[in-house]
């Protein structure tokens, strides 16, 4: 028997707790507007965005249930971009009286009419669409795209599921990332021309990510960012160093990023255990909190789980590949109070892991749409108050892709690479410097990491940068991996503002000491200059400015020519100017 809640059912604007997934027994405020919606119109295709974490699964079951209760669909389809998802989604639906074949990969071409539905894979469709097609017209069916994003990606998968899905009497199509910019459209997706001519998708309903933290649907995340020096060997046998933390071109910054990410450096050793310190504070408040170390391959991801387990002394949960093992170590780890998962790709989009509070970004995939979905692992609230954190490099991509967490993005066709988009060159690069390769001689990719230190540079939050650069395991640095595990956004604003303050002052304290009598006047103006820079670097980051433009401002303020031939007073009364701005 369907079971179906009525609207007097909804609570307004969050419930406390976490139901299971999928499966909470009254509607969140937005679900139940989305879900009227829905009901109020009796159009064939429905696109519901919504950030990871706030319900969609939720709303789509409700949706079935409803119409099935009315008798407008007699079965329901799932589709899903992986294996692992088929199983979670068979399972919500269960705890809601819907029961669903998720099937056994894609071999399985029977299944019991006992059941309400199927669940399947996009690839499935793809090597069976006429069969798909047959099950839509032999029944009145939902079908339920879950990331319909991902048919955009593959024109063979768009393909296939727009002529196998054309006879479904209802497409419930959900997604929670920002839409990439490309040419292929995304199949029953309406696409409206905006002001410039250029046609975007228009969504049936939208639920930002913005509008849940107001409503305390999801978490409120901040991003613990660290730069530092990197030394290379290029496959030409030149050896370059060059910091995160400095501006560089996109191909430099791509090696730089290999670099900070080879399991050998000290950069991510230091990482890793200053992740490692927050999650112990969170689980002070939180004890059953855990961690997520998101890795470029199979080879780092084990390497870092080696790392993880000598600092810690408890073997972390490694998940590699999507198989049916697999899914069991994730449901494992999501039952237990183990602290800490680490994995290539399977957990970036829909694996539901509510304990999941901090998080390692030490991939170098760069496109907003994993990104999106790797920080939607961390945003989903289970009380009010919960805070997580996400640990990333200075990489000038990543730091936009977290400044733009709270922005709305609809899938843009026909203009990929311009200034607006979310197409990021650095992928490619990356995507080059990290692949496999040999020359016909048979000789390895002659690219060696050399050295890496880690640097604390700053943290983001609600587009804001906090604090400045601090050696890893620095009283500057505790102040912010101290923050309390339960804080509403409000407080966390306040808090960050406050150790800002306080390592400013701290440093004040600092600059006031005697200078060490064997101290050069250049080492000291050395000194000097590098503080000045780094502050501008922070600044220009929260203005999203070029360097060079605040420093000329500051030339303009405090006069004095350049930054190369200024007095150590000139260095200082810019400083001084900066510090009045934070």
């Amino acid at each position: 028997m369907v079971k179906i809640a009525t609207a007097q059912e909804s609570i307004s604007p969050a419930y406390p707790g976490r139901a299971p997934w999928g499966t909470a027994s009254a509607l969140r405020a937005w679900q139940q507007d989305a879900l009227d919606a829905y009901l109020s119109t009796d159009q064939q295709d429905f696109l519901a965005v919504a950030t990871p974490g706030a319900g969609k699964t939720t709303f789509a079951l409700r949706v079935a249930s409803e119409l099935m209760a009315r008798r407008t669909i007699e079965r329901i389809l799932v589709v899903t971009p992986t294996e692992h998802l088929k199983v979670q989604w068979a399972d919500a639906a269960a705890r809601v009286g819907i029961h669903l074949d998720p099937g056994v990969g894609n071999t399985r071409t029977a299944r019991s009419r006992q059941f309400d539905g199927i669940c399947t894979t996009y690839a499935g469709v793809a090597m069976n669409p006429l069969g798909i097609e047959a099950r839509c017209r032999n029944s009145k069916t939902l079908v339920i795209l879950d990331e319909v994003h991902h048919t955009g990606h593959s024109l063979s998968w768009g393909d296939a599921v727009r002529s196998a899905f054309e006879p479904a009497t209802r497409r419930l199509l959900l997604t929670g990332t920002p839409f990439r910019s490309d040419v292929n459209p995304i199949p029953y997706v309406t696409y409206e021309p905006g002001p410039d001519g250029i046609p975007r998708s228009a969504a049936d309903y939208s639920y930002g990510y913005a509008e849940a933290l107001r409503d305390h649907v999801v978490r409120p995340v901040v991003f613990m960012a660290y730069g530092g020096p990197m030394r290379w060997r290029t496959k030409t046998g030149d050896e370059i160093a060059a910091s995160l933390n400095d501006p560089l071109t996109a191909d430099v910054t791509a090696q730089a990023w290999r670099t900070a990410l080879d399991p050998n450096g000290e950069w991510i050793s230091s990482v890793l255990h200053s992740a490692n310190r927050r999650l112990d504070e969170v689980r002070r408040h939180l004890p059953d909190a855990g961690g997520l170390v998101i890795a470029t391959n199979q080879t780092q991801a084990r390497a870092y789980a080696r790392l993880l387990a000598e600092l810690t002394g408890e073997k972390p949960t490694l998940v590699l590949s999507d198989d049916t093992g697999s899914s069991r170590r994730i449901e494992q780890f999501r039952g237990s109070e183990a602290r800490w998962l680490v994995a290539v790709r399977m957990v970036s989009e829909g694996v539901d892991v509510p304990r999941l509070a901090v998080g390692v970004y030490a991939t170098a995939t760069s496109t907003p749409l994993f990104f999106a979905q790797a920080v939607g692992r961390f945003v989903r609230a289970r009380r009010r108050g919960e805070l997580a954190t996400v640990f990333l490099p200075t990489v000038p991509v990543l730091l936009a892709h977290a400044a733009m967490l709270e922005r709305e993005r609809d899938h843009v066709l026909g203009r990929q690479g311009s200034s607006d988009d979310l197409w990021s060159p650095e992928e490619d690069l990356l995507a080059e410097a990290n692949r496999e390769q040999s020359t016909p001689d048979g000789v390895e990719d002659q690219f060696a990491a050399l050295q890496s230190e880690a640097v604390f540079d700053h943290v983001m939050f609600d587009s804001q940068a906090y604090g400045m650069h601090a050696a890893p395991m620095s009283d500057d640095e505790q102040d912010y991996l101290g923050l309390p595990g339960l804080l509403e956004p409000d407080q966390v604003s306040r808090l960050l503002s406050d150790r800002q303050k306080r390592q400013i002052a701290r440093r004040d304290r600092q600059d006031r000491g005697p200078a060490p009598r064997e101290q050069s006047l250049a080492r000291a103006l050395e000194a000097r200059r590098k503080e000045l820079n780094s502050l501008v670097a922070q600044y220009a980051r929260v203005l999203g400015v070029p360097h060079s433009h605040i420093h000329a401002d500051l030339r303009r303020r405090c006069g004095g020519p350049s930054l190369a031939a200024a007095t150590t007073e000139q260095v200082e009364a810019r400083i001084a100017e900066l510090r009045k701005r934070f």
